[in-house]
């Protein structure tokens, strides 16, 4: 016995149209998922207080980059990942070198560079030794002989009476910080993943209509 198989030309087409279809919808889909998943992390960093700098941080692309695909995907991440990565997880930070985490308070101002200032930077700048004092109920600290200027920042007095000089606290000294957890970036992301099976139809349908 032989048997003869013909392929109808329109099926095949139907074949190929179909498929077009779903490299269609699967391509918008993860297009969809990961623009939605972009914003709802920024948006949960800014609701978080953290500022729209670190929000603007979070980006994401498609691939392919261009074209469509069957086997389309979305990558959403942050610019800034450690930092981002502290305020999801929470962590325990203790210093490098095993010693204390020397926090800058208000007399301390700011770093030159951005962000925290550090001690060594801090008595290079002001011209004035930093001084430690333990203190058994409390944090401790690292003082400064000086005065305070009008932002409230401790400089090197200049009176040769004495006026106006203050002992100032600049920073205080402690051996761990835990970090608080601030986002819950995986729920996002759950959310994000468990939305594609839908997109994906929704975005097939509307292809057919």
């Amino acid at each position: 016995m032989k048997l003869k198989l013909d392929i109808d030309p329109d099926i095949v087409a139907m074949m190929a149209a179909e498929v077009a279809a779903g490299e269609r919808a699967v391509t918008a889909a993860m297009r969809e998922a990961g623009t939605e998943l972009k914003t709802a992390w920024r948006t949960q960093i800014t609701s978080a207080g953290l500022g729209p700098r670190l929000a603007n941080s979070i980006r994401n692309q498609n691939f392919p980059r261009s074209g469509e695909s069957l086997d389309a995907a979305a990558l959403v991440w942050s610019k800034a990942p450690v930092i981002v990565g502290a305020h999801d997880t929470g962590p325990l930070i203790r210093s490098k070198i095993g010693f204390w985490l020397a926090i800058p308070l208000p007399a301390a101002g700011k770093s030159l560079r951005g962000g925290r200032i550090t001690p060594g930077e801090w008595e290079r700048r002001r011209g004035l030794r930093l001084r430690f004092v333990y203190r058994r109920t409390g944090p401790s600290l690292l003082v400064a002989e000086g005065r305070l200027n009008t932002k409230g920042q401790a400089v090197v007095s200049r009176s040769k009476t004495g006026r106006g000089k203050v002992t100032a606290s600049i920073f205080l000294l402690v051996p761990q910080v835990k970090l608080p957890k601030r986002l819950d970036l995986a729920r996002d992301a759950d959310r994000a993943l468990d939305s594609v099976p839908g997109l994906i139809v929704a975005n097939w349908v509307e292809a057919k209509l």
